[in-house]
């Protein structure tokens, strides 16, 4: 049975090899090179929103929608929100603060330039916006952005901001831009991931339905849930060199996330991130020091 809160879902749309895991064995330099399997991803994702009557947020690289124009139509000709993940996957912490801006600015206008429609939300690569370079929001608000879904408010190796609240805010220094944290679950002192990537596919989808009715129910707020493309591709290429670890988590349960979606698709209602966070005004935003 479906709930009754609306949840958000997104789509982060970057190829197999375009992910952070990897950026240490793939160059940028060989993404034309590589076989490319983003298209057909994320056709079967549309495919499977379809069936299911659900519209999703698709976060989308400018280098995969300059080489693919036709799939960002395709986003908007079935109701799908088109978004931006800049345009090269390049981690924040990785630009400075001018680079930064340029890159949002021009992946921005790509994206409204091939959609015809105005580009509202922004989700840096990797989560990689958090205590250290908040100044981040403050770029976004500038270019015109309304909301980011760009902070983790749990502590990882590779990103994560855990002091962070656990759901929509207005920060201090960016105004009018909304930020919208992936969805963790609070249990006693600690905050734990229930937001979709790695963990929805480490372990049994039981610990995310039972985490997300608990958002839904306890803390009263929509859950913003995340995957990629190459999620559902269990036949995907495998690079030569990629550390153990990286592998792990690139690869770990491919085979059975298309059917976790389906099951999480029935269970509760979703939406794009601007339908739940912005055109319904969420009550949950307040001000966070940033």
């Amino acid at each position: 049975m479906r709930q009754t809160v609306k949840n958000a879902i997104s789509v982060d749309v970057e190829d197999w090899f375009q992910v952070s895991a990897f950026e240490d064995v793939v160059s940028p330099k060989q993404w034309d090179s590589l076989p490319h399997r983003v298209e057909a991803n994320t056709v079967r994702l549309l495919e499977l929103f379809e069936e299911h009557e659900t519209r999703c947020t698709f976060f989308t690289l400018g280098w995969v929608a300059e080489r693919y124009p036709q799939l960002i139509k395709k986003m908007v000709a079935a109701g799908h929100e088109v978004a931006s993940h800049g345009m090269l996957h390049t981690r924040v912490t990785e630009q400075q603060p001018d680079a930064f801006f340029a890159d949002i600015v021009a992946a921005k206008k790509l994206l409204e330039d091939i959609s015809g429609q105005a580009v509202r939300g922004y989700r840096a690569p990797s989560y990689s916006i958090g205590a250290a370079n908040l100044w981040a929001l403050e770029k976004l608000a500038e270019a015109g952005y309304e909301y980011s879904s760009s902070i983790y408010p749990i502590k990882h190796d590779l990103y994560g901001m855990p002091d962070a609240p656990r759901f929509s805010f207005y920060p201090e220094n960016a105004p009018g831009l909304l930020e919208v944290p992936i969805t963790t679950v609070q249990l006693g002192s600690r905050k734990f991931p229930c937001g979709g990537g790695g963990w929805f596919r480490l372990l049994p989808y039981s610990v995310t339905k039972q985490a997300i009715q608990r958002v839904n129910e306890v803390d009263q707020q929509a859950a913003v849930f995340y995957m990629h493309p190459w999620e559902i591709d269990p036949s995907q290429p495998r690079p030569t060199g990629a550390r153990l670890k990286s592998r792990f988590r690139h690869y770990l349960n491919l085979s059975r996330t298309e059917h976790r979606l389906r099951q999480l698709l029935t269970d509760f209602e979703w939406d794009r991130m601007d339908q739940v966070f912005l055109d319904t005004r969420m009550p949950s935003g307040q001000v966070a020091a940033a």
